[in-house]
């Protein structure tokens, strides 16, 4: 491979070797799959430290256009395919949908099921929407807890989180577009924890909240147990309908407004920054906090706009993030950024609900900050997550049928498939699991556990998983749209001839 590097140029040498592999992957000189020099070999031949190397091979991976085989070394990327049709066709009735009362908690019967399909082996669980554990998890962890320090992960910690790791956040958000001070953070027990929190610190008992319809379920069943009078604002392809939710606001006066922005869950769309805008001077004029849950932001394969904290002007918006859709779940670190008169009541509801979240987890993901993995990491995810998209939106315009119409994620974890109205979900869910696949459908992402037929896929499986998945779901979707064509076509031949 030949480098030629300029020794007196002000530009680092590290950069000046990413830039000529780069220039090489670009040219064709090296193609996808071809193997790197070793970090040693390369060192050697440009007569370089064997660090200028690593950096410059840890820059490449970062934007994704080399990757690291543990035990094999550095390999060219694959090429993502190409996806010809990314436009949506998701069109929903534009129906309010609002619940009074209820005693059912949709996140509980959808989370057990779920939990169980991922146990089981040779399931395709397009349910499950996590990533997949870093590779790198092990040692990361034995460095944040180096025995030396141990001692200071025993004792209580401060509610609102270590000091450290609301630093390294607020860095992080301030990369995303936000204004943010560590002294506006709160970690929490995963978003989750954020949700029941600013829900529980805004609403009363028979309070009327706004949520997306669909939404995700986890908010549902919160307010539901709290008590909460939901309305359910339609999605159209760019969001929240504003024109319904201004109606509403005017009318029934509500206490909050529940928004997933980014990614939304569960159908996969991202507004835009207008509308942004505009749903905050909607909130500003009728004077109605809003919450917003961004648990997908960094999984972008594009940029997306600024969150709507970012506009906040008078603290009327409360943001949630996690680490749990980019990291591992199960160490439960999320993350609110709360600002003004909110931030003391809602340390102090923190301390009562948990006292504070595990210093061992805070600790992880701050080394994973600290140490610059947690970006490479996220390269890696948006480079995977990105191939696994366009493969599903291939496999679902080979298998699916014309009258389906699905969304077109920017990121994220989701896409959301909109079916004819006369689908029968449970039995097609009960004869998909009957052929090993597991899907996650309408009921409990909408406010009356009705709404239109709809499934929730995620992509964040293995290609092979995603092709089998699709085309068994599609093949099920055609023989229910046949025999309800056929059904209808009897029926008018009986008709007639009565």
């Amino acid at each position: 491979m030949n480098i030629v590097l300029e020794r007196q140029s002000r530009k680092p040498i590290y950069l000046q070797i990413r830039d000529r592999i780069s220039h090489l992957i670009k040219s064709g000189a090296l193609k996808a799959g071809d193997r790197l020099p070793s970090i040693r070999a390369l060192a050697e031949s440009l007569q370089v430290n064997k660090l200028t190397v690593i950096e410059s091979y840890s820059v490449l991976e970062a934007d994704g256009i080399i990757s690291a085989r543990q035990g094999s070394g550095y390999f060219v990327s694959t090429v993502i395919p190409a996806c010809n049709n990314l436009k949506s066709t998701f069109a929903p009735a534009q129906n309010v949908m609002i619940l009074e009362s209820s005693s059912k908690c949709a996140s509980f019967d959808t989370y057990t099921p779920l939990i169980h399909a991922q146990t089981q082996p040779g399931i395709i669980n397009f349910g499950y929407g996590y990533p997949p554990p870093p590779k790198d998890i092990n040692q990361i962890a034995r460095r944040a807890l180096k025995q030396e320090d141990a001692d200071i992960y025993f004792p209580y910690d401060l509610p609102q989180g270590q000091i450290n790791l609301c630093r390294q956040i607020a860095q992080m958000l301030v990369q995303q577009g936000l204004e943010v001070y560590p002294e506006d953070l709160i970690v929490t027990n995963g978003s989750q924890q954020g949700l029941s929190l600013a829900i529980n610190y805004y609403l009363q008992p028979g309070d009327w909240v706004i949520v997306e319809s669909p939404t995700y379920y986890g908010a549902i069943s919160i307010l539901e147990n709290l008590g909460a009078r939901i309305i359910g604002i339609p999605m159209t392809a760019e969001g929240m309908n504003l024109d319904l939710l201004e109606q509403y606001l005017h009318s029934h006066s509500p206490k909050l407004i529940y928004t997933i922005t980014t990614f939304h869950n569960p159908t996969g769309l991202t507004t835009t920054q207008t509308h942004r805008q505009e749903l905050l001077a909607l909130a500003e004029k009728y004077e109605c906090p809003i919450l917003e849950d961004n648990a997908y932001e960094g999984l972008n394969f594009e940029p997306v706009p600024a969150p709507i904290k970012a506009l906040d002007k008078h603290d009327l918006v409360t943001y949630l993030g996690t680490f749990s859709k980019t990291l591992l779940p199960g160490l439960r670190v999320g993350y609110m950024v709360v600002t003004g008169k909110h931030q003391p009541a809602m340390i102090e509801r923190k301390f009562l609900h948990d006292i504070h979240t595990s210093s061992i987890s805070q600790a992880i993901v701050s080394e994973y900050l600290a140490s610059g993995h947690y970006r490479r990491h996220l390269n890696r995810l948006r480079t995977d997550n990105l191939q696994s998209r366009n493969a599903m939106l291939q496999a679902l315009e080979r298998y699916f049928p014309q009258e389906a119409k699905w969304t077109v994620p920017k990121g994220g974890l989701f896409l959301w498939v909109q079916l004819p109205d006369d689908i029968p979900m449970q039995t097609l869910r009960n004869e998909a699991l009957a052929e090993n696949v597991f899907l996650a459908c309408r009921s409990a992402f909408f406010p009356d556990k009705q709404g239109y037929p709809a499934m929730r896929l995620t992509f964040r499986l293995p290609l092979e998983e995603i092709e089998t998945g699709v085309a068994i779901v599609g093949k099920l979707l055609k023989k229910h749209i046949h025999k309800g064509v056929k059904s209808v076509a009897n029926y008018h031949s009986l008709a007639h001839s009565i």
